[in-house]
């Protein structure tokens, strides 16, 4: 299944774009309408271009502005400064909406029809998943007109709050689907070969990170207590070793198509992990060698001589091979954790749930076993005094307990998330508080808050906003 990846997208979104020249050359019937596909070809490629969504400027864009990559030559360099213009954007947004979106809606019609409500509710949670960082990275996006051409050549763009609100209606509605137990999936389904549980909880993780965003603590720790409950049940994208075919992304991008554009000298999360940085997060019971190895060549390859994202082998975070993080128990547990702290469910149960995903990384976590040698890592449990002032945790003192508890939480949520657009959606709800990760402008004196609309959407769609909000424009949810 790995081996077609390429081949199934393409095949997808040429559908998408052909069903559209009907227009053009007045056709009546288009032999390459979509519908006529299988639910299981259009699931396949559905999963495909969510991959492809989450792993384009969704992750190597919020990577150099949310500290854990570098800008470095090309055009990489002008946008690590924030010098972006609209048209960067316009492979993106229509991965979002003419690669996942539309397909996914395609899925769900075709689904319904045959009674199979397990592929309709995958299928909208990866509608749900693409939309959702449409709106995390865009603002107000199309919704309930968006899929459909048609019908709607310009769509209307919704405002952020009514998006998310029907995001989280949406998965409800795949999780009642799910619980239905009606219809089959296989292989298919190249992430969980059906399995509805693994499903499940990653559309409550999902809906969680939303409820998050939206700064719903208690709602969030509750969703979250039904979310993935085990590194196993994760949502991946999974990457083989062919060449413009099915190799991880990052990796396709770092070590072939735009070699030296993109490095990690200075980047922050570097301070974090690496030992001899003066910001070096360790102490007495954190070891951070073994990932920062894994995340990061000191010496790269790529940018010869220079700290760069790991692209080794089979073995680095962004290697050929190397699955992509999409919805993990990473994010859920530590949701549970710092949810737990905001919404009062008290000093303890927030540090027992970070101390569960201390004990997970102390048996290695997610880093690949080649760098989990003697002495290089540890996730000792903390204990209240650690965060009292005076403690490893609170050395300076000043702040209090619950604070001091926060402010690692928030840290070690940044680590994980690492490569993902999630850490910088944390960072930007964070931004105006006192605890969190604090970045300085990689340029100027402002950090940037949102993408612009691509330039072919604000030329076409007579409903894209006006004025056209900036780069230094917070969306809604962040104001």
């Amino acid at each position: 299944m790995k081996r077609i990846y390429r081949s199934v997208f393409a095949l997808l979104v040429g559908f998408q774009f052909f069903s559209c020249s009907s227009i053009v050359e007045n056709l009546n019937v288009d032999p390459n309408n979509p519908t006529a596909s299988t639910g299981s070809l259009l699931l396949t490629g559905t999963e495909i271009a969510n991959m492809a969504t989450q792993e384009g400027m969704a992750s190597r864009l919020t990577t150099i502005w949310s500290g854990y990559a570098t800008g470095a030559d090309r055009q990489w360099l002008d946008y690590y400064n924030y010098n972006v213009t609209a048209g960067v954007y316009d492979a993106d947004w229509n991965l979002v909406y003419q690669a996942t979106n539309a397909n996914a809606l395609l899925t769900i019609e075709k689904a319904t029809t045959l009674g199979n409500r397990k592929m309709a509710a995958i299928a909208k949670i990866l509608r749900a998943n693409a939309l959702a960082t449409g709106t995390e990275l865009w603002g107000d996006i199309p919704f309930d007109q968006a899929g459909d051409i048609l019908k709607y050549p310009s769509p209307a763009f919704e405002p952020q709050a009514t998006v998310y609100t029907k995001l989280l209606a949406l998965l409800d509605d795949a999780i009642a689907d799910l619980k239905s137990g009606v219809g089959t999936v296989t292989t298919e389904d190249i992430h969980f070969g059906g399995d509805a549980t693994k499903w499940t909880q990653v559309a409550y993780t999902l809906k969680a990170r939303l409820q998050t965003d939206l700064k719903q603590y208690d709602a969030a720790y509750t969703t979250a207590q039904t979310g993935i409950s085990a590194y196993a049940n994760s949502l991946y994208a999974p990457h083989g070793n062919t060449a413009n075919v099915n190799q991880n992304a990052y990796f396709s991008f770092l070590a072939s198509s735009r070699t030296g554009d993109i490095n990690a000298v200075g980047a922050y999360n570097t301070t974090l992990l690496n030992p001899t940085s003066a910001k070096y997060r360790g102490n007495s019971k954190t070891i951070e060698t073994a990932r920062f190895k894994f995340y990061y060549l000191e010496v790269g390859v790529n940018s010869p001589g220079k700290m760069e994202p790991n692209t080794t082998g089979t073995t680095g975070f962004f290697a050929q091979t190397a699955s992509f993080p999409l919805v993990t128990y990473q994010e859920n547990i530590l949701t549970l954790a710092e949810s737990a702290l905001r919404s009062g469910k008290g000093f303890a149960t927030a540090l027992g749930h970070l101390n569960a995903y201390r004990a997970w990384l102390n048996t290695g976590g997610n880093i690949n076993a080649a760098y989990l040698t003697a002495g290089s890592y540890k996730y000792e449990p903390y204990v209240a005094a650690d965060f009292e002032a005076g403690g490893i945790e609170n050395a300076a003192g000043g702040i209090t307990a619950d604070n001091a508890l926060l402010r690692e939480i928030l840290e070690e949520r940044y680590v994980s998330f690492y490569g993902q657009h999630v850490g910088w959606d944390d960072e930007r709800r964070t931004r105006a508080e006192a605890y969190g990760i604090k970045l300085t402008p990689n340029n100027g004196t402002q950090l940037p808050w949102r993408f612009i609309y691509p330039q072919n959407e604000l030329n076409s769609n007579a409903n894209a906003p006006k004025p056209v909000p900036a780069t230094f424009e917070a969306p809604a949810i962040y104001k």
